[in-house]
């Protein structure tokens, strides 16, 4: 059953076409990595299929929603209840603890405040990271702070994670523990993801590698998925 599809999706920055009618579907429950060389529009087709930016022409539906058919507020409204975010800086605001940077989405999705708590100390202990619930971003590694963000991603239980390089900034050991979180993680949840990566290492380990050159899929191929 298909989760995302995006269909003939264009988009150009002045005279600089990023985008050429890039078409694709992820099933559900998938993991899928789009790769390529930077610059060949893989980061612009994540936020387009996030809903983030918009497409010059083309259509993205998530769960059978036409994202791009949707009044501003119920876009942004469905953008925090059904779409998790992973970026490679983490984006956790400093002055927040781990525990509350978790929570943030769920508040703004106006969820119970003991709904969300539960389930940020649920998600903290299932990442390991319940000791550290009371750290703010500043005392903790990379890798724990990419645990908070995934955590942070799940908060509100989405249809579909999309993740921009979420191992660009950690080391060897923290990268391998990282793609085994995200397998994990569909195991348990069932959740669905896209992973923009330059770690072939990792693209091989997904379901499905897509192969983004120059703004056009040249290659969708089935991996050797864990």
């Amino acid at each position: 059953m298909t989760m995302l599809e995006a269909n003939k999706i264009t988009k150009s920055y002045g005279n600089l076409q990023v985008l050429n009618a890039v078409s694709l579907k992820v099933e559900k429950h998938e993991i899928v990595s789009v790769v390529g060389a930077s610059g060949a529009g893989k980061t612009t087709l994540l936020q387009i299929m996030g809903s983030l930016i918009q497409p010059d022409s083309g259509k993205v539906f998530i769960d059978g929603n036409d994202l791009f058919k949707m009044g501003e507020r119920e876009l942004s409204r469905f953008r925090n209840r059904e779409i998790g975010f992973v970026f490679q800086f983490h984006h956790l605001l400093p002055e927040f603890t781990a525990f509350e940077n978790i929570c943030i989405p769920g508040y703004i999705a106006g969820t119970r405040k003991s709904a969300v708590e539960k389930r940020a100390r649920e998600l903290l202990q299932i990442l390991d990271m319940l000791p550290r619930e009371h750290h703010k971003p500043s005392q903790l590694s990379g890798g724990e702070k990419q645990r908070v963000a995934i955590a942070r991603a799940l908060i509100n239980d989405p249809s579909i994670i999309l993740a921009d390089e979420p191992s660009g900034n950690l080391d060897s050991q923290n990268q391998e523990e990282l793609y085994r979180l995200f397998f994990s993680l569909r195991e348990k949840f069932g959740h669905t993801f896209v992973i923009v990566t330059h770690d072939d290492h990792f693209a091989g380990m997904t379901d499905r590698m897509i192969q983004l050159r120059d703004g056009t899929i040249t290659s969708t191929s089935s991996t050797s998925s864990t």
